[in-house]
């Protein structure tokens, strides 16, 4: 009696391990930012009391021109520890935008690498109505 229900229990525990272990793998593939358009950012950031406006655009860019209350990091050089300077809080939401949207989604996809866990790309300034910040 007791050996069959080692025989029944043995292949359900096996199963079960396999199970778990292809679930945390997909869990893991599934880190990935989430896109919206910079009015929806928008939106999104008059109702959120604790984020982060990132632009990811060059100094000269964004001296040029910025939306009030952005951050800046440069798209093509900033690495971890440039990320982790500036943003020290890998669970606050992070919203980023650059020129048209193209550098935003690498900087959004290289924030998510580096372990930021709400990142918002919002796409380009070229999109945003509001006043500018120099």
């Amino acid at each position: 009696m007791k050996q069959n229900i080692l025989l029944i229990l043995i292949p359900i525990l096996f199963l079960t391990s396999c199970t778990a272990k292809e679930s945390s793998k997909k869990g893991a593939s599934m880190n990935t930012f989430n896109s919206v358009s910079m009015d929806e950012g928008l939106k999104l950031m008059a109702s959120d009391r604790d984020f982060v406006l990132l632009d990811v655009r060059t100094p000269e860019e964004f001296s040029s021109g910025h939306i009030p209350g952005a951050l800046q990091l440069t798209n093509e050089t900033f690495t971890k520890e440039d990320a982790e300077n500036l943003l020290k809080n890998k669970g606050q939401t992070i919203y980023v935008y650059c020129r048209s949207g193209r550098r935003s989604k690498q900087a959004s996809k290289k924030l998510i690498d580096f372990g930021y866990v709400n990142v918002i790309e919002i796409g380009g300034i070229i999109e945003y109505a509001g006043p500018l910040e120099k």
